[in-house]
């Protein structure tokens, strides 16, 4: 970890005193800095308002070597050549500068150090700012009520963030990071020239040596300096992309960031050649954005389409991709970035030399191709337990497996697996190297920065030849392996990026990177496993819409998941937050689910519905905000040519009963007082059982001493029952996920407008009995919205 000298603040008022060198300009900022070589002011040109925080560093460039950074101590500029000379005399180092002015931006780009190869980073900033409102932390930008100050990485070398480690990676790269005064922008280069032995990924490997990147060293680091009204600061990020030859993908000739096809939601679903027009009826009922695959490739590293699906290969994918096209669908494909599956020809028959290897050792003696145990010089990288999912290690063309290592010299790898993953065991001479393979508890390799490259290539190739353009970078964090930090992550994007032929709506997973970004399409983070249809992530979906609205990136809510007993309401509740935070999402399902589901109808027109709604801006902010809720319900119908009527629902306070004593003969039930601020209408309620044992069986409730229901069914604690105007009965487990569903017999009884007596009874089962808590809910009158 780099760490700058701290300032005194003798120092800081000198820099303040310190003269202007040089001053430059776009149409709305102007940037000075002192002869110190430290930012003088940043200033907003209308009116001379000055955003750079007092008494605070803030070196243009600082050098480091050896974990500390230096700022510069003196500057010269040469107006002519629009060069700034920075002088580093502890170190005796000398820096240069080219600047270039632009209407929406400065270019500031590190073209000498001298001497050369004395410096093995270059740190930008940290820039700090009086803007706190809001930090767009990935995009690097700032922004309060009138003004934005940005900074952008303008090639790879460059990366967002401050230098955490030697390994130039963060769990969320920081290209702005709020502080107590303000903000502060910053972006680094790293010298990656030269073989480097770091600790990797999270300590996933120790010691790990890393080849030298060949020409890769800090010479060339290249930022982009912008300041704006705030309203322009997303359309001149857009300018900044176009003059400085960044990504800059377009959707039917319109940037991505604006497009209105930007925030789309999709459907996730296997399909095949067989099964892609019924497929693709479901996408188009609902009109969403794309039906995504996630399991097209026979083997990720290579990418073959998946026979199962595409007998046909190449071809039976494309003619897929080519139908769903000719209707206005995109057709996507899932994977796992660099990921390399053990059945993939990079692995077998002959595993490819440039696998990333956390460590290395060499064999102390010959071993033919039968023996068991392996002896290695030493146990240092085989007995880590982090990134040794698989514990294999390479050895000329075999890969073999070990269980363990010995616990004293001679060290040895034992209860080997000779020729695993289908390579041929072979004798090995002494002396012959022992790699350690860097792996993954998804049972798959990894590559090394070359290889990884390619295996980008090769993804592209594949989107090309089959006109796939829907993908995510999950597994993005894969791209850390080869042990160049965050440079990977970008590297592989950029090279899919750099060799397709149109245009790849894409996501990825945690972290996002500033350089990315100007790639990526949307984040679409929270998955359905881990509860149910209304409970899985669902704080953490709402925390990522913020992260999304600061840092211009369309939102999303992540994933859900259509099974055979998703009812309509669960689809509707997640639909009112979507269009509260005017998020996409996607729709993860099977086209059994799709068949059996007997809503499924119902629930692809709701979708639409509420999709049209959404992008067509009906709703307004009050009902935004309603919409957000998770608490609240509401349902949205179609009115022919007039918009869409949206009926809220009103939930009734929590009635409670539980198992009492009473004499012989006494009644057990419990009387309620329901009130109903709505219309006349079938009566519908939540029940929950909670409890840590026991259960209750056959509910029945009694309304206006007229009307009886009982409900067949026994729940145990923990559970919940579900019954609706349709009079289904849906009972769930502890998690909320569906466990079976059946038709009430018989017509639900009615609640009346005002008061309504409700007399609830059950039968209590365990040596504990649970409680009872039902909530009742009645739809109001409905609120007509219309496209805006």
């Amino acid at each position: 970890m780099f760490t700058l000298a701290l300032v005194s603040e003798a120092t800081i008022r000198a820099a303040e005193r310190a003269a202007v060198v040089a001053r430059l300009e776009t149409d709305a900022s102007a940037l000075e800095i002192g002869r110190d070589g430290s930012l003088r002011s940043w200033t907003r040109r209308s009116d001379g308002h000055d955003y750079l925080a007092t008494n605070q560093p803030a070196p243009l460039l600082s050098l480091g070597t050896s974990g500390t950074l230096l700022a510069p101590e003196a500057a010269d500029w040469d107006a002519t050549r629009r060069r700034l000379t920075l002088r580093f005399g502890k170190a005796g180092w000398t820096a240069v500068v080219q600047a270039r002015t632009h209407a929406t931006h400065l270019s500031l780009e590190l073209v000498e150090v001298t001497p050369a190869g004395g410096a093995d980073l270059a740190l930008w900033g940290p820039y700090p700012t009086r803007i706190r409102k809001t930090v767009g932390e990935v995009v690097g930008v700032v922004r309060d009520d009138t003004f934005a100050l940005g900074l952008q990485a303008l090639n790879i070398k460059t990366l967002g963030g401050y230098p955490e480690n030697d390994e130039g990676s963060a769990d969320r790269p920081f290209g702005a990071r709020q502080t107590d005064f303000g903000s502060v922008l910053q972006a680094y280069s790293m010298d990656r020239s030269k073989p480097r032995r770091l600790t990797i990924w999270g300590k996933r490997a120790p010691n790990m040596p890393v080849p030298a990147v060949p020409g890769e060293t800090v010479i060339g680091s290249k930022i982009a300096l912008f300041g704006c009204p705030e309203p322009q600061a997303l359309e001149t990020l857009g300018r900044i992309e176009v003059a400085e030859g960044l990504p800059h993908p377009l959707i039917d000739g319109v940037w991505a960031k604006v497009s209105p096809e930007r925030g789309r939601s999709y459907l996730i679903a296997n399909f095949s050649e067989a099964t892609i027009d019924e497929m693709l009826g479901y996408v188009k009922r609902a009109n969403l954005m794309s039906l995504y695959h996630e399991n097209a490739f026979q083997s990720w590293g290579h990418y073959a389409p998946n026979p199962k699906f595409f007998p046909g290969g190449v071809a039976g994918l494309k003619a897929c991709a080519d139908k769903a096209k000719a209707i206005g669908v995109r057709l996507g494909a899932h994977t796992l970035s660099n990921f390399i599956q053990t059945h993939d020809p990079y692995i077998t028959p002959e595993p490819d030399p440039r696998l990333a290897k956390t460590g290395e050792s060499r064999l102390t003696e010959a071993v033919d191709a039968t023996t068991t145990t392996l002896p290695v010089a030493s146990p240092e990288y085989f007995t880590n337990r982090l990134g040794n999912e698989l514990q294999t290690v390479v050895v000329g063309k075999e890969l073999v497996r070990y269980r363990t290592v010995s616990t004293n010299a001679p060290w040895k790898l034992l209860d080997c697996q000779r020729g695993a993953y289908g390579t041929r065991a072979a004798a090995h001479p002494a002396e012959a190297t022992v790699g350690k393979l860097m792996d993954h508890a998804y049972k798959v390799f990894f590559p090394n920065l070359e290889m990884q490259r390619e295996i980008a290539r090769n993804l592209a190739r594949v989107f090309n030849a089959t006109g796939l353009s829907h993908m995510d970078f999950d597994g993005h964090e894969g791209c850390l392996a080869p042990g160049e930090g965050t440079y990977g992550n970008e590297l592989f994007a950029k090279e899919f990026h750099d060799h397709l032929d149109h245009t790849v709506i894409n996501g990825t997973s945690p972290p996002l990177s500033h350089f990315y970004w100007h790639f990526n399409s949307y984040c679409n983070w929270g998955e359905p496993w881990y509860g149910g249809f209304r409970d899985s992530m669902q704080e953490y979906r709402i925390n990522n819409q913020v992260f999304c609205e600061r840092n211009f990136i369309p939102k999303m809510l992540g994933w859900y998941l259509l099974r055979t007993a998703t009812c309509l309401s669960d689809m509707e509740w997640m639909l009112a937050r979507s269009a509260g935070f005017d998020s996409g999402f996607a729709l993860a399902t099977t086209l059994d689910a799709l068949r059996k589901n007997p809503e499924s109808g119902p629930i692809l027109d709701a979708l639409r519905e509420w999709e049209k709604a959404r992008r067509a801006g009906a709703f307004t902010a009050e009902q935004r905000e309603a919409l957000r809720n998770p608490k609240r319900e509401f349902h949205l119908e179609a009115v022919s040519g007039a918009g869409w009527d949206l009926f809220p629902f009103h939930d009734s306070a929590d009635f409670q009963h539980e198992s009492l004593i009473r004499q012989p003969g006494e009644p057990t039930s419990a009387t309620w007082d329901l009130r109903n601020p709505d219309a006349r209408q079938p009566m519908q309620l939540k029940l929950r059982v909670v409890g840590a044992s026991g259960s209750i069986r056959n509910p029945t409730l009694e309304i206006h001493r007229s009307a009886t229901v009982t409900l067949p069914v026994e729940i145990q604690a923990g559970q919940s029952l579900l019954l609706e105007a349709d009079a289904i009965v849906r009972l769930y487990d502890a998690k909320g996920n569906p466990l079976q569903s059946f038709p009430l017999k018989g017509a639900l009884p009615e609640v009346h407008p005002g008061a309504n007596p409700v007399v609830f009874d059950c039968e209590f089962l365990g040596d504990t009995p649970p409680k009872v808590t039902v909530t009742f809910k009645t739809r109001g009158a409905p609120v007509r919205v219309t496209r805006r």
